[in-house]
C-alpha cells in the first residue's frame, strides 16, 4: 500500500476479528516504530507486547478507553527509558513518532489499531504499570490495541485550509 493511502485511510478501529496477528506482522510494526526519528537519535523507546488473553482482559478493565482490548489479539504499550535520552523532555515526541509509524505500518498490513492515551494521566499509567511490572523509572506513553479489523477502513478528508497560517499566525 502506498504511504499516502495508509495515511489518508488510517482510522481508529475498535472491533476486531478472531484472527491472530502474525509474528511477522508484529515484527514489521515494531521495526517501523523503531525506524522513527528521535532526539539526538537516542531511541529511548521500549515496547511491551501483550498477547495473553487474561492480561488483555485486565487491560480492558483498567483503562477506561481500552475496552476493545478484551476482544483483540494484541496490545503494545509504548514506553521510554529517560536514562537513554540525551535531554529531558523529548521522550514524548520520540515515542509519539514511533507510535505513528506503528499505526501507519499496521494500516499498510491491513491491520486495525486504536491508540489509547495514557501519559500524563497517572490513573491510566499506574494500573497498567503495576499489571505488566513496568519498572518505576520507565515512562509509559500509550497503549495501542492491534488486530484484524471487523469494520471497513474509509477515507475521510480532514484537510481544512483555515488551519493553515503562512508566514505567521
Amino acid at each position: 500500500m502506498d504511504v499516502l493511502e495508509a495515511i489518508f485511510t488510517r482510522r481508529s478501529i475498535r472491533e476486531f476479528t478472531n484472527e491472530d496477528v502474525s509474528e511477522a506482522d508484529l515484527e514489521t510494526l515494531l521495526r517501523a516504530a523503531m525506524a522513527a526519528p528521535s532526539a539526538h537519535n537516542r531511541q529511548p523507546w521500549h515496547f511491551v507486547v501483550v498477547r495473553d488473553k487474561a492480561l488483555l482482559a485486565k487491560i480492558a478493565e483498567l483503562h477506561p478507553y481500552a475496552k476493545m482490548a478484551a476482544h483483540a489479539p494484541l496490545a503494545i504499550i509504548v514506553c521510554a527509558n529517560p536514562a537513554e535520552a540525551k535531554e529531558a523532555g523529548f521522550w514524548q515526541q520520540d515515542c509519539t513518532a514511533a507510535l505513528e509509524n506503528m499505526l501507519l505500518a499496521a494500516r499498510g498490513k491491513n491491520l486495525g489499531t486504536v491508540w489509547c492515551g495514557m501519559h500524563p494521566i497517572e490513573d491510566r499509567v499506574e494500573p497498567i504499570r503495576h499489571l505488566l511490572k513496568i519498572p518505576a523509572d520507565i515512562n509509559v506513553m500509550a497503549l495501542v490495541v492491534v488486530g484484524h479489523p471487523a469494520q471497513p477502513f474509509s477515507k475521510v478528508d480532514r484537510y481544512k485550509v483555515e488551519k493553515i497560517h503562512h508566514n505567521g499566525w
